[in-house]
């Protein structure tokens, strides 16, 4: 039986099919599996859903993939930079133990963030973009300082993102968000960019675009 770094919560596909399209989730700072996971019965039937719980102990229930420091004033300043890029390091073993573990698609894997989850899981498929097809880029941002260099090198043709933020978000700023598109279109990597007029969380409309644009790709050959 196969044994992972991280703790998860699995919704098997809905249908029976060889080879799902994978995706898998990473919560926010102080959340943990159970909060992205109360999506995975409205997302495509043919998907394997993994929701992962970070690595760092808040209190009972509470996790974190790094420190935050909340009193920043800048995105450069807002992340605890070392701890950031170990999380990275844990999450790149996490995906290789699932891909060995199931048959998946490996030509359709999705990663779903929130706020920290999305900063990681933004990072992450910039550092691999032959690995990580599309990502869902829930309130976060981007941050240069969790991307390998040179980036400008690098072929992003498989990638697409689709970048969503709450207009009036009181813990990670809309302007930090608002730089995603400019940078991804620098990159000549594919998305799509939403606000809603909500706080730091995901409305009702937010999740229906979101479930949309997975369901379109889950069907893509």
């Amino acid at each position: 039986m196969a044994t992972f770094s991280l703790e998860h919560l699995i919704r098997e596909p809905k249908t029976n099919q060889t080879n799902p399209p994978l995706l898998i989730m990473f919560h926010g700072y102080g959340s943990n599996e159970e909060d992205l996971f109360s999506f995975a019965q409205e997302l495509p039937d043919e998907l394997l859903i993994i929701s992962a719980r970070a690595p760092l102990s808040l209190s009972f229930g509470s996790y974190a993939w790094y420190t935050i420091h909340f009193d920043a004033s800048s995105s450069d300043k807002f992340s605890d930079i070392p701890e950031a890029k170990e999380a990275l390091k844990r999450i790149d073993n996490f995906i290789d133990e699932v891909i060995e573990a199931y048959e998946v698609d490996e030509k359709n894997i999705f990663l779903l963030g929130f706020s920290q989850g999305t900063i990681l899981s933004t990072a992450y498929a910039l550092n691999h973009p032959h690995k990580i097809q599309h990502i869902v880029a829930l309130s976060g941002y981007v941050n240069q300082e969790l991307i390998q260099k040179p980036i400008e090198k690098e072929s992003f043709n498989d990638l697409d993102f689709f970048v969503s933020h709450g207009s009036v978000d009181q813990v990670i700023p809309v302007e930090w968000a608002r730089n995603t598109p400019p940078f991804l279109e620098k990159l000549n990597i594919e998305h799509e960019y939403h606000e809603y007029p909500v706080g730091h969380g995901v409305a009702p409309q937010n999740f229906y675009d979101l479930q949309s644009w997975i369901k379109k790709r889950c069907t893509q050959k």
